[in-house]
């Protein structure tokens, strides 16, 4: 596995680390608990950093150099692609022949470096883009600048010669073929799970009792990178809103994350300007346990993010039996089922938002029956049936390959 902008071993929630993070991080174990031996290459962003991590059993994390050992922009990125492509190709070289038989790539970085090792080592190359320049570009907020020519480009490479491509969703199946010409026979739609013995809908007391949330506060909660991209903004407007407009309604929202990359975005900022301070709190990310505890302590998750392949809070929080308002757009709709297990808004303006918080507001036993649905619904996406799919896909890359030289191992390893 290539996830060399970004390691699954990051904390989600600021930087480049979000829920792509979690998705490689649990797929990989989840494919090892099926016996698919996993090793993922990711680049050295810290001189401390070990040649090699085990994130679990089966599952191997490897920090390669290339460029400075310290975290770099996105756009410098690309110019470093052949010399992941050699790092990675270095640890290939040593392995025993057969020893990998299959690459298996997240976002458009590492779709390159997977391109080249692919041709180096007649590899199939399976890629998952996890979000899309393209798309990015044709709904990009506004203040937030265009996703670069060059990726554009490179998504478009990768398309045409990876093996399998895997979409999160139909939605998303789509985009590739409308936007990159992507081959619908080549294309896998897998949906990203959610841990279920970590999210799930207990103690939503004892959660809000831990966190000091009290019994009749209504709390929004966030949780994602705080860029524009993911909205959190609109949802201080629509808090201000409220205070104007409905001061019978006792909100809190809590905003969980960190600043992303070099985004210009200064949410305290745009707090204290809108005059919410008192009733909009930043904490910084936390892990999945204590992320769980904040979706039970929340009478409703928001997601007014611009864009979204898919959607992991969404499904995160649902698990935990908390609905979820998120923008209509993306993957969102198959992650949240409107009007039963949570709202889609369409759009971002703060005006609707605060509508559709209200609402939620003032009819407590929809919230809770939407909760209930939501739980159930969380249900159907477990890691164990996202692994299935994936290995699925790895199956069909190999049957389309030309013939790789193979040696004793037993199982796969990707």
């Amino acid at each position: 596995m290539l996830s060399l902008h970004t390691s699954p071993l990051d904390q989600p929630g600021g930087g480049d680390a979000g829920g792509m993070n979690v998705y490689v991080r649990s797929l990989a174990l989840e494919l090892a608990a099926s016996g698919v031996a996993v090793e993922i290459f990711t680049r050295r962003t810290s001189p401390a950093q070990p040649d090699v991590v085990e994130l679990g059993p089966g599952v191997l994390v490897h920090h390669v150099t290339a460029g400075p050992a310290h975290k770099v922009s996105k756009e410098r990125l690309p110019l470093l692609v052949p010399q992941l492509a050699d790092a990675v190709s270095a640890v290939i070289q040593r392995a025993p022949a057969g020893h990998f038989d299959v690459l298996h790539a997240h976002y458009w970085v590492s779709g390159m470096a997977g391109l080249l090792l692919s041709e180096r080592w007649g590899l199939p190359l399976v890629h998952t883009m996890h979000t899309m320049a393209r798309v990015k570009n044709k709904h990009l907020p506004t203040g937030q600048s265009a996703e670069p020519s060059i990726r554009e480009d490179g998504e478009q490479h990768i398309v045409a010669a990876a093996a399998r491509l895997i979409a999160n969703t139909t939605a998303e199946a789509a985009e590739l073929e409308r936007h990159y010409n992507g081959c619908e026979t080549r294309i896998d739609v897998v949906s990203p799970g959610v841990d279920l013995k970590v999210f799930k809908p207990a103690f939503r007391d004892r959660s809000r009792a831990a966190l000091g949330v009290p019994t009749e506060v209504f709390h929004v909660v966030f949780a994602g990178r705080l860029q524009r991209l993911k909205g959190p903004h609109v949802l201080v407007k629509a808090a201000a809103l409220l205070r104007r407009k409905r001061v019978d309604i006792p909100l809190r929202v809590t905003v969980l994350g960190a600043s992303s990359g070099g985004d210009k975005y200064d949410l305290p900022q745009l707090i204290a300007d809108a005059g919410v301070a008192d009733v909009v709190s930043v904490r910084p990310p936390v892990g999945a346990g204590s992320l769980a505890d904040w979706y039970r302590a929340a009478d409703v998750v928001a997601m007014p993010s611009s864009s979204e392949s898919f959607g992991l809070v969404a499904i995160e929080a649902q698990a935990c039996g908390t609905p979820v308002v998120a923008t209509n757009v993306g993957g969102l709709p198959r992650a949240v089922s409107d009007g039963r297990t949570g709202l889609l808004v369409d759009g971002r303006d703060a005006h609707d938002w605060a509508d559709a918080l209200a609402s939620l507001h003032d009819f407590p036993q929809t919230r809770t029956d939407m909760g209930r649905a939501a739980s159930v619904y969380a249900e159907s996406f477990g890691w164990q049936h996202t692994a299935e799919l994936t290995t699925a896909s790895y199956d069909r890359a190999l049957a389309g390959a030309a013939p790789v030289q193979r040696g004793a191992a037993q199982s796969q390893r990707v």
